[in-house]
Formats: structure tokens, sequence, C-alpha cells
């Protein structure tokens, strides 16, 4: 059965991607997929024999690569979800300023331009709670001042200033701030931080952790995905140039207590806690998700506990074989 909504997603193959894509087909939508497979396409195979699945070979820094992605015999996309991007800080640094802003802005502005000549309506947009950078210690909301402590976070200020220009066209552009992510997807990740301590602690069974004291938000891949999927069904007018924090309070958590976590279920780890400054992203901070709860009625469903054990589980049973594999990160170095 084939369906009359049709969702475009640029950087399909990735972290988030291929689990959304799954999701927006069991869903009952057409999806498109526009990925460069920087880090492979495995993360799709399963989709390849859908009906409704459509994958192209592209980057997103290509003049015509959403027009000519977009299959002429469907109908036009109704919404563009625009992950691809150069993602995380320490990414951003390894390919240096002007890589970066290409490939996190003017591909932004690429894509949206794209999408408003396809008369798309709704342009959702993944940027991060790393814009707010270092805070006073009151939770973060929407409305807080951006600091930025990172090229990453000011590749997504630029691209959120340039979608805020745009909010009264015809392609309504959404904003997602996501927290740090965690959990299992088709294109797992382990450069990120709860992930990360679960394979080091279970291969190493040793953690050794910088900036003890520092708190941050983490939130459940999956969870991401039902935000996404909250925004594509939203009223035009709860997300017109709107941003959205999107995780829970529930999700906050400091450094001390993720190792609590781990220690939890892998109790013979060592920890080993080293004093030492890195340059970048040095978030120290609590968020708000107030708004999101109360404007899209989202809620998280996952907590870094099930995450713990989801990654745990995956890596005892030799679901992932080979997790220390560069195809399993954006960067080899990640700050703990």
């Amino acid at each position: 059965m084939t369906s009359e909504k049709h969702v475009l997603i640029t950087g399909g193959a990735g972290y988030i991607g291929s689990l959304l894509t799954g999701q927006l087909l069991r869903s009952g939508y057409r999806v498109s997929v526009v990925d460069s497979l920087l880090f492979g396409g495995e993360s799709l195979l399963g989709y390849l024999s859908h009906p409704n699945f459509q994958f192209t070979k592209a980057d997103v820094t290509e003049p015509f690569a959403i027009r000519n992605a977009a299959p002429k015999n469907w109908p036009k996309p109704e919404a563009v979800i625009h992950l691809a991007a150069i993602v995380g800080f320490p990414a951003c640094q390894a390919v240096g300023r002007q890589a970066a802003w290409r490939y996190n802005v003017e591909a932004t502005k690429a894509v949206f331009g794209q999408a408003s000549d396809l008369d798309v309506k709704r342009f959702v947009f993944a940027s991060t709670y790393s814009n707010y950078g270092l805070s006073d210690g009151k939770p973060v909301n929407e409305d807080s001042p951006l600091n930025p402590q990172s090229l990453y976070a000011e590749t997504k200020i630029a691209s959120e200033e340039f979608l805020a220009g745009h909010k009264d066209d015809g392609c309504v552009p959404l904003v997602f701030r996501f927290a740090t992510l965690f959990g299992i997807s088709p294109r797992t990740r382990f450069d990120l931080i709860v992930n990360q301590f679960v394979l080091e602690a279970y291969t190493k069974r040793e953690l050794i952790i910088y900036q003890r004291g520092y708190s941050r938000s983490f939130v459940h891949v999956l969870d991401v995905v039902r935000g996404i999927m909250l925004g594509l069904k939203a009223s035009a007018e709860k997300i017109r140039g709107q941003i959205y924090n999107l995780g829970s309070e529930d999700g906050n958590y400091t450094k001390d207590e993720i190792v609590g976590l781990v220690l939890k279920r892998l109790p013979e780890t060592r920890v080993n806690y080293k004093d030492l400054t890195f340059g970048g992203d040095m978030r120290d901070i609590q968020v708000s998700f107030e708004k999101i709860r109360n404007q899209l009625r989202f809620e998280t469903t996952l907590k870094v506990d099930d995450g713990v054990r989801e990654v745990l589980h995956a890596l005892q049973t030799g679901l992932i074989r080979n997790p220390t594999d560069e195809h399993y990160r954006n960067a080899q170095f990640i700050v703990q």
C-alpha cells in the first residue's frame, strides 16, 4: 500500500536518520533519503525492498541534490527533515572552520532553498543545546542567551538565524535543539558519552573521566525520533519559526550520576578521574523542556538507565561485533 504522505530526510543513513526512516515507514509515510554515506549505508539495507522507500546518494552541498532526490512519480514531499551535517565539536574541529561552515551552514541554506522551490510546507532542522554553552546555574530555555563554546555550536546558531529570517515563508521552519543523545539505532554511535562509557567499561573495565562535576542533558535517540514525528504532525501555528529543546528534565544528569548508572551494571569497572581542561564544547548545563511538553505534548519514554542496559545488551550478545570500528564514530576523540 502506497501513501500520499512523503517526507525527505537528509542524512538519513545516520544515527537519527536511520531510525527515523524505519519509524516513518511503519507509520505509513513514503520516505526519500539523501546521504553521502560518509559512514556507510548498512543502516538502510533493511529498507531497500520497501515500496515506500527511496535512496539517493548525494552530497547536500550539491546544487540540485534535494530536487533530484524526490521521485518524480511520488507526491512532492510535505516535509524535509535536515539532519545531514558535520555533527559534534570534535568532528568540526577535525575538518576545520571552512568545511564545517560549508556543510553545516551553507548546506542548510541550499537545502532550505530547494525545499522552498519544491513547495515543501515544512522544514525540520536538527540543532543542539550546545548553543547555550555555559549557564549560570539556572535551567536554560529557548529564550536563554546563546554562548557557544565550539565551532559546531557556532554553525548551528548561524543556521538557526538564517531560518529565523524565513519564518514567514511558505516553507515553515521548525528547529529542535537536541540534548546529548544515547541508545542504539541502525547506525549506533560510540562517540557519545553514555554509549562511550558503557563501551569502555565493558571492553576495558576502566573509565577515565574528565570534567567530573559537569552536568549535561541526555535523551534517547528513539525519543528524538518521536519528537521529530510530533513536529511533522503539529499545526503550523505551533511550529512556524519555533525553537524547541528536545528532551526531558529527567535527562539532566551530572557526569558522576552517569558513571553510577554504568557501575550499577558493570560494578567491576575502575574509575579514574583526571583534572584536565580541553578547548571545545565544555557544557555545564541543565535544560528546561517545558515548552515542548506544553506545546507539542512531548514526553520521553526512555531513561539513561534504559540506554545503559540496551547498549550493554547489544555488546554482550554480539549484536554489535566491532564497536571500536570508526564506522561507529563521527570523530575519534571524545572528551569525557
